[in-house]
């Protein structure tokens, strides 16, 4: 996978972190950096911790599925950016934005936003991947990305969280397909 495919996904992956730190951004009265660091730390660290995960997991089973893993790859990448733009185009509104930034809080939103990092991790393991630049350059991808959601969410709201949801699952599906037609030798 060369470094533009790479920041494309860790982009995508970035998404649902973006769109969460810019309810965070709407739900804290005054935005300094430090909450804004607090937000892009705890997202931009699980969005490197869960694809690490994801690609020690993959790797167990990699050798007894290799003739299908550009499948799994696709069907994968396919099922998160769906999901993605499914969630943004037909979940109901959410409650009032929670301003809380300690412990738990911010753990179940990081566990939340980076679910799928984890699967895009299992792809990791069947594909030519340096695990640990691919999982920094997501990790500070979704740090900056997040932190800016916050001063984004204090300054427009919400009117771009549901676009960049879709974009981020748009990104996703293209990249499952492009991996899938670079296996297949279309591309």
């Amino acid at each position: 996978m060369n470094f533009l495919s790479l920041l494309m996904l860790a982009v995508g992956l970035s998404m649902d972190a973006f769109a969460v730190a810019i309810c965070k951004g709407l739900a804290l009265k005054k935005i300094t950096w430090k909450h804004a660091a607090i937000v892009g730390l705890w997202f931009g660290g699980f969005q490197a911790l869960m694809p690490l995960i994801g690609s020690f997991v993959g790797a167990q089973f990699a050798d007894a599925i290799a003739a299908y893993d550009h499948w799994i790859a696709f069907g994968l990448l396919l099922l998160i950016g769906g999901n993605m733009i499914r969630e943004a185009l037909f979940e109901k509104e959410e409650a009032a934005p929670d301003a809380a930034l300690s412990f738990r809080p911010m753990l179940l939103l990081a566990v939340a936003t980076s679910i799928d990092a984890l699967a895009v991790g299992v792809t990791f393991a069947f594909l030519d991947v340096n695990i640990w630049s691919s999982i920094l350059l997501i990790g500070c991808t979704t740090c900056l990305i997040s932190m800016a959601g916050v001063k984004i969410g204090s300054i427009f709201g919400d009117r771009y969280e549901k676009k960049a949801e879709i974009l981020g699952g748009v990104i996703l599906i293209l990249l499952g397909v492009k991996i899938l037609l670079e296996d297949l030798g279309v591309l």
